[in-house]
Order: C-alpha cells, then structure tokens, then sequence
C-alpha cells in the first residue's frame, strides 16, 4: 500500500500518546503510533518528591510500550538532560530497541549504558542535523535547536498523514556559546509545505519577552571574575550544562586560574564533551583535585555540582563539612549558576544559610539565564510552523495553559488547541483530531537496585513511619497449650522518647497482655485474630494518651 493510499484509509490515524512528561516538570516521553509502527520520542526520569520516602528517582510506566513490543521501532531522543534520557537504562531492559540521538546526546547515553553493561546489547545510531531516520511508517528529520546543553534537537516526525514538529527543550539564541544558532529557516520551510500538529516547549510560556543568550552569563563570570580576585570561587551548575562550564574555563583561563571539576556526573559528562570535542579546555587549565593543595586559593576555581540542593552532591557535602578535599571557609565565594526548580527552594536555601554560617560570601542572582524560550520565542516558532493544531508540552498544567493562550492570541481556535494529560490519546487523520481514549501511565519508583517493589502502599507504610514511628510488641505462646509463656515486651522507635515514657510503656504493655489474654479466655487462637486484637486496643490508646498512631507491630514467637 503507498502513502496516498494510506492517508486516504480512515482507519489509518496518527496517535500521539504521552506517556509522561505533563503536568509535571521532567519524566518526558512520547509515543507516536501509525498503523504497525511506534516510535517514542525521549525517555526521561523525574526526581521524587517530599513525600516519597526513601525513593531514588522515578521512571514512567511503560506498559504500553511493552504490551506493542512488535510495533516499537525505536526511541529518538531530543538532548542528553536526564528528564529526557535518565529512565532508558530501566526501560531498555523489556523494551530493547535501537536509539538514535545527536553527538553528545549519544555519548551521555553510551556512559550510562556502559555503567549497567548495557552497552554491548543496545544498538545506536548517532544522527548530524538535517539527517533523517526511516522508522517503520516514519521518517524522522534531526533540526538543530539551542538548549542549556550542546547539540539539542527538535524532531520533524514525517508521517502518512502529515508532518509534526516536536520541539522538544529549546530557546532561540542568535549567539550561541558552541555552535550554530538555531535553525530557524527549517522551520520556516516545513511551515511552508504545511504542518500538521506542533508539539511545543511550555516551561516558559509564563514569562513574556525571549530568554537571554548563554553569552550574558559569560559576561557576568568576567565581572565576578574581577571583582573576586582575592577569594577562591566555588561554582555551583548543573552538570549537563557544558556551555556554561565553557565559560566558566574561559573566565578561569583569562584570570589566571586553575579549575577543579568536582562532582560525579559533572566529570562525567565534561569528559564526554572534550573526548567528542563539544568543549575546549585550555592546556594545563584543569587539574585533579589532589592539586589543590599546591596553588593559592585566589588562583583556584572548583565547578561543582549541587546547586539544587541535593543532599549527596559535592557542594551539599562541602556545606555540611563532610567533603574529604574541600572545605568551606571566609575566604571563599560561592556562585550558584542556576535557578532552583520548583520544589527544590527550600533544599537550596538550607544549602545557602549553611555556607553563609561558614563565612563564605554567596551570590545567587543574576548568574544564570534560562535554556527554554519565553512567550515571544514561542509566538516565533508558531508564526514559522504555522501547525494545524497545538499541543503544548513539557510543564505543568499551568505553563500547557500559559502556551494554549499564547496560541489563542495568534488567532486559533479552541478546537485546534489540546491541553493533554499523560495517557491521553491524540488521534489525527490530516484533517481532524481528537483526544479518543487513554492508556495506562504512571510512576514507576526506583529504591535502590528495587525498580517497581515500592508502591503506593509502601510509601504509605513509609510515611506513616515518618510521621508516627512504630511499636513493637513481642510475646512467645507454647504452641500445644496456647498459654503465652513470656512477655508481652513494648519497644518504639520514632514514637517517644523511651526514657521520659516509662508510664506509656508500662500501660501498653498492660493492655497488650489484657488483649492477648482475653482471646485466650474466648478461645481465639488464630494468630491473626490474636494480632488484630492487641493491634486495635493498643492503637485506641495511644491516640487517647498521644493524639498520634503508631504503626503497631505484634511479633508472635512460638515455643
């Protein structure tokens, strides 16, 4: 069957599927279905939030994906951030097709994957601008794009039913740090021919105006550069941003300074970015941070990871004193090159407070510019695309209704704009579209080496813990009479202090013995009984005495 006839067949829609990614910030993915193929476009991750005790990260369900595991062609991935790429080590396990991603995109990709023993049994293709990938009833076109890390991409999918352009994160940066500005006149070319649907970036569309150039930050290093010549500077960014870790050395080099790279995933990844060149280091400009020790401080510079707060990342372990190499003092200045996300201010500010009580000088404004466009970068692209329909992407529901009224005040209608939900189904035939259905989506938690044996009910055990602690009651019952030979014996964690609650425990043990021997005296012995019974008599009297509950634990031994 050709295309013509494809398009022609009403049976035969385009779906766009996002399994993650909306109404939330990060856990991007997307999956596109036409007929008998699938490709899905970004796998990415998002980090847990206050309430999910003990979670690592969390990674988006992919049932979906699995239950069509004949369908999947492969996962064509926009740019190495780890809202993008950091579940597929997780989701490549059941679902193992071929990747396809630009330069430094691929090379992230292939550290994370060789970190698992992955890399052998993934295939991967690394994708110029302007290159296309036959998928399946797909061709995907690679548009070279700027973003806070080198060598993002938007994605024109070419389907038998039209052309949709994923943006995926981008700005429009005329004056890029590393190489070419974003490819505007591509754009304007698919926009001409005609396009379908636009998939675009929403994570700014609150702010007016366009989002500042990388360079600005360069400018502002050279200043603080002077300005703190006496003082050794700790650089606080996200670890992917190696443009303005680029800047960053080239303030260093014109100052005289020698840099320390500090952090896990900031090495990482600045190692990645000089191996495939995304990066140019001056010679004897880096050193190990063993070399430290050998240059004053006021010719030293340490960029480092944390500025998010993280509680295990170096700048986190340099405030709380227990960083093995650096330490904080009055002669140290500290830049956080970085806005915090939502949700992290309160760990950032902890982080801040904590350096400033050390004698260390902070500065937290105005040293950073954003890597996602404005609304006049977002009225910009819709004028170039002029796409049939619009589906804002990548934020929360407020900044997808930020951008659906950005594209009314262009002039569309309501029925041409779709606000999504993860699972939703978009389905278009050229002409028309509509949401039709859903299927199953999520939040896979990772705990560990545990990925999906911590579920809702264990975080609630969790955060009941947290929030009440728990009692243990131990008794031992002869198991031929069914008398209880020793105890009940009280112990808590996280519920009171032991040594100021004597009475507490006396009396819960006393209840606990009443209960245990009043389902002996009614001739219960079923073990289950027997703890529910000491369980409910003991959770009504601790809410009486302490308005808390407790998790309740009867541990019965029998002898």
């Amino acid at each position: 069957m050709s295309k013509k006839e494809q398009q022609n067949n009403s049976d035969s829609k385009l779906r766009i599927i996002p399994l993650g990614g909306l109404e939330q910030i990060g856990m991007n993915i997307t999956a596109f279905e036409y007929e008998d193929s699938i490709i899905v476009v970004d796998c990415g991750l998002s980090f847990p939030t206050d309430d999910m005790y003990g979670i690592d990260l969390v990674i988006p369900d992919t049932t979906f994906l699995q239950n069509n595991l004949d369908k999947v062609k492969g996962f064509v991935i926009t740019h190495g951030h780890e809202d993008h790429i950091g579940a597929l080590p997780y989701v490549l396990r059941d679902i193992n097709v071929p990747i396809y991603g630009t330069r430094l995109t691929m090379g992230i990709i292939e550290h994370k994957l060789e970190e698992r023993n992955m890399l052998r049994t993934t295939r991967r293709k690394v994708v110029k601008f302007g290159q296309s990938v036959n998928l399946g009833q797909f061709r995907v076109e690679f548009i070279k794009t700027n973003h806070s890390i080198v060598d993002a991409a938007a994605l024109a999918i070419h389907t038998p039913v039209g052309t949709v352009i994923h943006t995926g994160d981008f700005k429009v940066d005329y004056t890029p740090v590393y190489g070419d500005a974003i490819d505007l006149q591509r754009f304007a070319e698919l926009g001409k021919k005609g396009v379908l649907a636009l998939l675009c970036d929403s994570t700014n569309a609150e702010r007016p105006g366009y989002t500042a150039s990388e360079k600005t930050v360069g400018r502002t290093f050279d200043t603080l550069f002077q300005e703190h010549r006496d003082t050794r500077l700790i650089i606080a960014t996200f670890a992917s941003n190696v443009d303005r870790v680029q800047q960053i050395i080239n303030s260093a080099y014109k100052y005289g300074r020698k840099v320390v790279v500090e952090g896990r995933s900031m090495v990482n990844i600045i190692e990645t970015a000089q191996q495939l060149r995304c990066i140019s280091v001056p010679d004897n400009t880096l050193i190990d941070i063993a070399e430290l020790k050998n240059y004053p401080p006021e010719k030293t510079v340490i960029i480092t990871t944390g500025s998010q707060g993280e509680s295990m990342a170096a700048l986190s372990r340099m405030a709380e004193s227990t960083h093995r190499k650096i330490h904080i003092g009055p002669g140290d200045t500290i830049i956080f090159s970085s806005n915090p996300i939502p949700g992290n201010e309160k760990s950032v500010t902890n982080v801040i407070n904590r350096l400033l009580m050390k004698g260390a000088d902070v500065i937290f404004q105005d040293v950073h510019v954003s890597g996602h466009p404005c609304q006049e970068e977002i009225k910009l692209i819709y004028t170039l695309v002029q796409p049939k329909f619009c589906v804002p992407v990548h934020g929360e529901y407020k900044h997808l209704k930020a951008q659906a009224k950005i594209a009314r005040d262009l002039g569309y209608d309501s029925k041409e704009i779709f606000i999504l939900h993860s699972g939703d189904i978009l389905e278009l035939d050229g002409e028309k579209a509509r949401i039709n259905g859903r299927v199953q989506t999520g939040a896979i938690m990772v705990d560990g080496l545990g990925v999906g044996d911590v579920g809702n009910v264990v975080l609630r055990d969790r955060q009941h813990l947290a929030e009440d602690g728990v009692v243990m009651v131990s008794f031992a019952i002869d198991g031929y009479m069914g008398e209880m030979v020793s105890g009940p014996e009280v112990t808590s964690r996280g519920f009171v202090y032991l040594k100021e609650a004597d009475q507490l425990m006396d009396e819960a043990t006393a209840i606990a013995r009443e209960a245990i021997l009043g389902c002996k005296a009614k001739g219960i012995s079923d073990w289950n009984k027997l703890k529910a019974a000491v369980r409910e008599e003991l959770s009504d009297y601790f809410w009486k005495k302490t308005q808390r509950r407790p998790m309740i634990i009867p541990m019965i031994l029998e002898v």
